[in-house]
């Protein structure tokens, strides 16, 4: 009796043991992790351009440095106003300060160093495996702070490449994701940062065990290691024909959807939709600004406009950058003077 007895303990000790690793991983780590809350202004797209609807959203992040947070693309790209929340409740006010749209990750700036900095630590994606145990931390339906397992349940590259000419790269992994869960970092068992959670993949609306994660490796290379600047913009590259309905005098040109008022575009006076269509079965925004060129480089596509990131993320000093903007039929010359980093 006392052999099955002391068979059992030792049979619940070692079920014990991952969860009291995982629950001081948490612990660890918890200060890190942020809660972000973002205030948005968006046209309502019934053809009034000073008509607009207020939304608030919710995303999650992780402290890199002691006054930057890096989070998903699609939480901060709208954003007018940004409030970080961290795990001792103090509160701080943030500005978009790096992002890529194309692989949904992006940097914020806080407006001040919180009083207890924990930075995360950020490891290196490439060395991890599939199968490897994961945990997400954030704010899924707005419960800050929920921890999730998982693990590595696959590697996906896109047939797109970043910036730096790396190809686009998610993990996928079975831990729970929900709303509010975007931009929440995803650790190893190490305590390294290898994720930043983008999206989940699902026929109901709710999480079906498929999210993904864009890899610390290409947050990285694209906001760390390489300077990806900031306009403001939410924009798409107009199809050929939709140029032609149009009246653009070229084959294509960048339609810019929402301006962010604070943002460099807002303070050069570009313009967004108004009038809401369906092009291609995507609902799109018309009325608003068609950049047609910067500097040398025109719009003639997807290449180009990547052509243009590079060329706009390589200028490190002060420089005058002049937009080719057709506006109301019209054609207009505006300038924007980037910082450089």
């Amino acid at each position: 009796m006392n052999k099955i007895v002391l068979l059992a303990a030792v049979v619940m000790t070692a079920q014990l043991l991952p969860a009291q690793d995982l629950a001081d991983l948490f612990e660890t780590n918890k200060h890190s992790v942020v809660t972000i809350y973002v205030a948005e202004e968006e046209s309502i797209g019934a053809g009034d351009p000073h008509t607009f609807t207020s939304n608030m959203g919710l995303g999650s992040g992780v402290l890199i440095r002691e006054d930057m947070v890096l989070t998903a693309s699609h939480v901060v790209a709208n954003a007018e106003d940004i409030m970080v929340q961290f795990f001792d409740g103090e509160s701080i006010s943030a500005e978009t300060y790096r992002i890529s749209r194309i692989a949904d990750v992006a940097v914020i700036k806080l407006n001040r160093i919180p009083a207890h900095p924990k930075v995360a630590v950020i490891g290196n994606s490439d060395e991890t495996r599939i199968g490897e145990e994961v945990f997400v931390v954030g704010a899924p339906m707005g419960l800050p702070f929920s921890l999730s397992r998982g693990v590595i349940s696959g590697r996906h590259s896109e047939n797109k490449l970043t910036s730096d000419g790396n190809m686009l790269e998610f993990f996928q992994t079975d831990a729970a994701i929900n709303t509010g869960n975007s931009g929440g970092p995803m650790f190893n068992y190490r305590g390294e940062v290898i994720g930043i959670v983008s999206s989940i993949l699902t026929r109901s609306g709710g999480f079906e065990g498929i999210g993904f994660a864009a890899t610390s490796e290409v947050a990285r290379s694209l906001l760390t290691a390489r300077s990806s600047k900031y306009f403001g913009v939410e924009a798409v590259v107009l199809p050929y024909e939709f140029a032609r309905i149009l009246n653009v005098p070229q084959e294509s040109g960048w339609l810019i959807q929402h301006v962010v008022k604070d943002s460099p575009a807002g303070s050069i006076g570009l313009k967004g939709g108004f009038r809401a269509v369906t092009i291609n079965e995507e609902e799109v925004l018309l009325g608003g600004d068609i950049i047609l060129q910067v500097d040398d480089i025109v719009i003639t596509g997807d290449e180009s406009v990547s052509r243009l990131f590079d060329y706009l993320d390589s200028v490190e000093s002060v420089a005058t950058h002049k937009i080719k903007v057709l506006r109301a039929g019209e054609i207009i010359q505006m300038n924007w003077i980037s910082t450089g980093f």
